[in-house]
């Protein structure tokens, strides 16, 4: 059976073809204004590289964008145009963009869990005295 052809039983029935894994490189932009919309975001950032795929989030209550969008690269040297163009100034709607890789390596000799879960105390209720 090739590669491609492999599938992966999630749960039940369902089935997930791997080529529908992610692989690329991902770059958040932020500060995405809130009237933009994913041809506006799309158009922009074709610019550094074929897009394989855009996210845009929107909030539910308003409809207007959340201010920010997932954008899929092929290649790292793609992402990593998008990203400098945003550090250089990258307009869109009169907004600036900020952007980098929506997944990083911690550096090296970091705690493996920067968040430390803190162990307090648990009160008795007041049924139990």
């Amino acid at each position: 059976m090739s590669e491609r052809a492999e599938r992966y039983a999630g749960d039940g029935d369902a089935e997930m073809d791997l080529d529908d894994a992610v692989e690329g490189w991902i770059v958040m932009v932020t500060n995405v204004h809130e009237e933009a919309t994913e041809d506006d975001v799309l158009d922009l950032f074709l610019e550094y590289g074929k897009v394989k795929d855009l996210h845009l989030n929107l909030d539910r209550r308003t409809g207007y964008v959340k201010g920010y969008a997932l954008l899929q690269y092929e290649t790292q040297n793609e992402a990593h145009k998008a990203i400098e163009a945003c550090k250089a100034g990258l307009m869109l709607l009169e907004q600036p963009l900020s952007a980098d890789y929506a997944f990083v390596q911690p550096p090296r000799g970091a705690a493996p869990h920067a968040r430390r879960r803190v162990e307090r105390a648990r009160s008795r209720s007041p049924m139990r005295s």
